[in-house]
């Protein structure tokens, strides 16, 4: 396992990143006061949550502090997954069963939704789950319709618990905004600005790669999501298994793989959010908009990603506007160069064909 401490080839030194993940969290335990893994199930809060308790467990910390948002379309595996997790005695869980939003890259009707929602009990996809750890939206009064999951934590870890690291099993290899976020800081690079003033988003595993993930699980003999071995047997590449629901752009593209491993779950999703059965035919084709190798005819990718917005009712074109808008006042705001059309600006990583 190697490490590079900005990320960039340049930089790079041979350092062993799960020493380095290690030591960050021995930082995080002394300097915040309260520390929680945001657990997905997925491999890398796998990672997030095993080297927190290896270190709460070397400095006798007690139980280590876990979030898992249940968004509803969980495999079973991953559901199973969180039962061995919960029974853990150094474990302190939190599993919160709320009615966030969700973006639906499936339809320009329905671009949202919004799982365990009252008014859509008879369609959720499994009930929710009987323990005692379960959060449910009355008991979180701060809760508010039209919350996104990154709103969550700063409601249940408020405040009142002093400053609050929000670790989750975010890595620079998965995106160039990833990339882009951990190389704007020199120091403690792994650590978000405050939030409110206390509550900060940790990155721990930030330079880890894939290969990383899986030698650790396997080296050190960690429980995983068996999700994972599911996907293997479908054929899913290591690099592109995915345990979050496929609701996004990104993450459509494996949307197959659901009906071919969980053709029950598959059957209550169709049901449950608008467009997934189109999607699932369509996603990897250019009705999609699955990787372009050019504009249409005649236009650049700015032009082309401008002229898209009106595919759109006006409440969306608000909103999708409004989200380019800021990208594009981060990008002036960071650099004076001009947004590139194609290759992701070295310091934002934004670029027209990304914004189409």
């Amino acid at each position: 396992m190697t490490a590079s401490a900005g990320l960039s080839r340049t930089q790079e030194i041979e350092a062993n990143v799960y020493d380095m993940a290690k030591e960050r969290f021995r930082s995080l335990f002394t300097r915040f006061d309260k520390v929680f893994v945001s657990f997905s199930g997925g491999k890398d809060s796998t990672i997030v949550l095993n080297l927190a308790l290896d270190v709460a467990k070397e400095i006798d910390y007690g139980p280590v502090d876990v979030l898992f948002v249940d968004e509803e379309v969980n495999t079973p595996e991953t559901v199973a997954y969180m039962h061995r997790v919960r029974g853990r005695p150094d474990v302190r869980l939190k599993w919160a069963c709320l009615p966030i939003l969700h973006r639906n890259a499936y339809s320009r009707e329905q671009t949202w939704w919004a799982c365990w929602e009252e008014e859509a009990r008879d369609r959720w996809v499994r009930s929710m789950p009987d323990v005692p750890e379960l959060v449910t939206v009355d008991m979180v009064p701060g809760f508010k319709h039209g919350m996104k999951l990154p709103d969550v934590g700063a409601l249940l870890y408020g405040p009142e618990h002093g400053t609050v690291a929000d670790c989750a099993g975010i890595r620079a290899q998965e995106s160039p905004r990833r990339l882009q976020s951990v190389l704007s800081k020199g120091k403690d690079n792994y650590i978000a600005d405050p939030v409110k003033g206390f509550y900060y988003y940790c990155k721990p595993i930030y330079d880890w790669q894939t290969e990383d993930v899986w030698t650790a699980i396997h080296t050190f003999k960690w429980d995983y999501n068996q999700t994972y071995e599911v996907l293997r047997l479908i054929g899913a590449g290591s690099h592109k298994q995915r345990v979050c629901p496929p609701w996004g752009e990104e993450p459509l593209r494996g949307l197959h793989e659901y009906s071919e491993g969980w053709p029950e779950l598959w059957d209550k999703m169709t049901q449950r959010v608008k467009g997934c059965n189109t999607a699932k035919l369509y996603s990897k084709t250019d009705i999609y908009g699955f990787a372009p190798k050019e504009p249409p005819k005649g236009m650049t990718w700015q032009s082309w990603a401008l002229s898209m917005l009106k595919l759109y009712p006006k409440k969306e074109q608000a909103e999708i506007s409004g989200n380019i808008k800021r990208a594009i006042k981060l990008h002036r705001k960071k650099t004076k160069r001009p947004i590139p059309e194609t290759t992701a600006d070295i310091h934002t990583g934004l670029s027209w064909k990304a914004i189409a």
